[in-house]
Formats: structure tokens, sequence, C-alpha cells
């Protein structure tokens, strides 16, 4: 006689009680939902650029991709001569010299890069500072690496600065890593070099690492110039940067990101990718040379058209009576969104209602953390007369609904709407 068998069940990994529910994924559902049932939606929700690489970049990954030499494996960390001119660019923009063999790894974007990069340097019963508001990543890759994480505001430097001193003086064990997001996503705050130097000065004086996310370094506006945090002196002693190609080059699907700096912290990463991922297609390699060989004219171009939006939806959301203000870097606007809404709905509720009655998809402030709350982003991907647009749809939505109803919420705090997608 056999045993009643029961039923099977699916036990999946601990870490993954430590991911919430993707906030910015529930706009991104009900604006597909919407799209699907034949309405036009105007997306400024998503970072995606929406121009194309330069047709130089793009024939030579058709060249490249017909050689059969390029469809093998390819080496995890990267082709060398990318690496080299990873290391011409550094030295060009920023007076940065770097040992392209062994100070530099080639990413699967920036992204894959800084959360290998987290498991090649913490774990369990370690600490992680990152900056709040925060890039989903920033967090929850630190969780996914079993290290615990303490988010510090970052809109005014020199309390960042001291928080991050007061932290490290007060709290066993002392950080093991602090995460820099310069230009900074969500809130587009930038620093100066000096900055960079303070940095350096308390990661030796108290013993943590430094990551430097620099994903935004090709898009500024008005004269500005990102600093590097390894143009500091003694920055590669203490930490690593994190670029990609995903934002001035428009190559956001090809997924070509770098990590620069340290060697020793160069060398982990690069024993993570080996176990994990066999390197970037090597035919975007080789065209993501000639982009950054040939191409900067492109690049500057492409700040340029994102600076000419910057300032037509500034001026349009602030009419509306948003406080926003003027980002010099980046490819985003955040902004608080304006009263009565503000007092009488959270981040999540008015992005919905904007996506819903207005044709507008944002991202709620809170997708990056409690202390985005009361304000939305808002990227600066779609041509100026989308822009035009998408101001005249939530303006009339705001001046129609001078009163905004109270929204429907469930037990967990989430309207409907955006659990119904």
């Amino acid at each position: 006689m056999t045993a009643p068998s029961t039923p099977f069940k699916i036990q999946l990994a601990d870490r993954l009680v430590k991911l919430p529910p993707y906030v910015l994924a529930r706009v991104n559902a009900l604006r597909d939902a919407k799209r699907q049932a034949g309405q036009d939606v105007i997306d400024l929700g998503m970072g995606n650029p929406s121009e194309p690489p330069q047709d130089i970049v793009i024939n030579k990954l058709n060249e490249a991709a017909r050689d059969p030499n390029n469809h093998g494996y390819s080496k995890a960390t990267g082709i060398l001569n990318l690496k080299r001119e990873v290391s011409a660019k550094y030295f060009k923009k920023f007076g940065v010299r770097l040992d392209p063999e062994s100070e530099v790894c080639v990413t699967i974007g920036s992204k894959e890069g800084f959360s290998h990069m987290l498991l090649a340097t913490v774990g369990p019963g370690d600490n992680v500072i990152i900056p709040a508001p925060f890039f989903p990543a920033h967090k929850y890759a630190v969780a996914m690496a079993g290290a615990s994480v303490i988010s510090l505001e970052v809109s005014n430097h020199e309390r960042f600065l001291s928080n991050i001193a007061f932290t490290c003086e007060h709290l066993s064990p002392v950080p093991k890593l602090v995460v820099f997001n310069y230009p900074h996503n969500p809130s587009s705050v930038t620093v100066e070099p000096e900055f960079w130097v303070e940095v350096v000065k308390l990661a030796k004086r108290y013993g943590f690492m430094v990551i430097s996310d620099f994903a935004y370094a090709d898009v500024a506006f008005d004269g500005y110039q990102p600093p590097s945090f390894l143009a500091a002196p003694g920055a590669k002693e203490v930490g690593v940067e994190f670029t990609t190609m995903s934002k001035g080059y428009n190559m956001a699907g090809w997924r070509v990101g770098f990590c620069c700096g340290n060697p020793e912290m160069v060398k982990a990463l690069g024993v993570i990718k080996g176990y994990y991922d066999y390197g970037l297609f090597q035919a975007i390699q080789i065209a993501a040379i000639v982009a950054l060989r040939h191409t900067d004219a492109a690049v500057e171009s492409q700040s340029r058209l994102y600076q000419a939006r910057r300032d037509l939806l500034l001026d349009g959301l602030r009419k509306q009576g948003w406080q926003v203000p003027t980002p010099r870097a980046g490819m985003f606007v955040w902004g608080k969104y304006p009263e009565p809404w503000a007092s009488q709905m959270n981040s999540v509720e008015f992005a919905m209602y904007m996506l819903e009655h207005a044709n507008v998809a944002l991202s709620p402030g809170t997708g990056f953390g409690a202390a985005g709350e009361g304000h939305c982003r808002m990227a600066l991907v779609e041509n100026e007369n989308r822009l035009k647009q998408a101001l005249r749809q939530m303006a009339r939505c705001l001046e129609r609904d001078t009163r905004p109803p109270l929204a429907e919420k469930p037990a967990n705090g989430v309207p409907k709407a955006a659990i119904a997608t």
C-alpha cells in the first residue's frame, strides 16, 4: 500500500522576501494595458533613450556581426581593445590614467556590473550606505548580496558626508562600502570635484570601499561637466566607478558598461562574472570602440537636445504649480507635484491618476524609497512636441479636477488601479 502523495511545493530562496513589489512596474503595467487598448500614452516614466546610435556605430555592428570570428564566447571582462578605448576616454575627459588590463572591466550594462560587484565585496553581517532617495538597484543589489542597507539623504552634500562620518563612528560594524551616485538618479543632484576629495578622505579614515555610479557622466547642461570620482587624488586606492554607454550614446539596449578603478575590486568583479557569464557579444564590443572613438560630437549634441527638452518641461510644470529644481545633468526632471494633490494623494496614487486621466506616465517618487514621497520623476525621452502634448493633457486634468478625489485604497495602501494590472 502506497502512502498518499502530498502536493508538491515550490520553495524559493529567502532572498526574494527582501524584494518588495517593484513600484515602477505597476505604472508600466497600466501603461502597457492602455496602449494595448489603443490609447496613446506619453511615457515619461522610464529613462529609455528614444534616439538611435550613430550610423557609423550601427554599420560597424553589422560588419562585425558578419565576421564568423566574433560569434564565439567572449572574455567575461571584455576585449582588450575596448578597455584601451575606455582608458583613453578617461584620460582625455578626466585626466585619469587607467591600466586597461587591471583597472578596467567591461560589464553587461552598469546595472549588471554593480550587482555583481556587490556579490564580490559584501555579504551577511556587512553594512552598506546608499543615497536616499535611491535607484532601486542600489538597495536591492545590497539586499540580494545579504548585506544590510543604510540609506542617507543625498540632497545636501555637506550633510550627506557628515552623516556618513556619524554613521561610521556610531555603527558596528563600520559600513564596509558606500555607494555614491552623481549626477543622482532620481533627483539629478550634482557635485563639484572637491566633493570627491572629501569622499576619499572619509574612505581612508573609516576604511570603507567606494562605488561611484557614474551612469550620467555624458549628459550635462549649461556648461557643467560632471566630475569623475577617479579624478580625486587617491581614489583608485579606495574604490571603483561604473559608467555606461546607455545614455549619451543612445545604446541602452546594447548593454555596454564599464567598471574602472581599484585593481583588486576590478579583479574580484571579474571572478564573479567568470562564474555568471561569458561576456558581451564581441560584435557589440567592437562597435562600442567605434562609438567611443568617433562620436564625441554626437554625444554633446544629445546633451543639447536633452537640455532643450528640460527647459520646455520645467517651464510647463512650474506654470502648473510644480516645485522643480533645474537639473544640471542627467535625463530626468524631479519635482514635487502641486497642491492640493500633494496633501491628498501619495506619489503612487498621483502617478496612477495622471496615467489614468491624462494618459501620461510618470515615475512615482516612492518607487525610489520613502525619501522620494511627494515627488515624481519625468524622463526627457520624448520629443518637444510630445512633451508639449503631455503638459497640455496634465494641465487639463489638474484644472478639471481642482479637488482630487479620495483614492480608494485596499489594505496594502496601493490604489486598485495599480493592482489590477
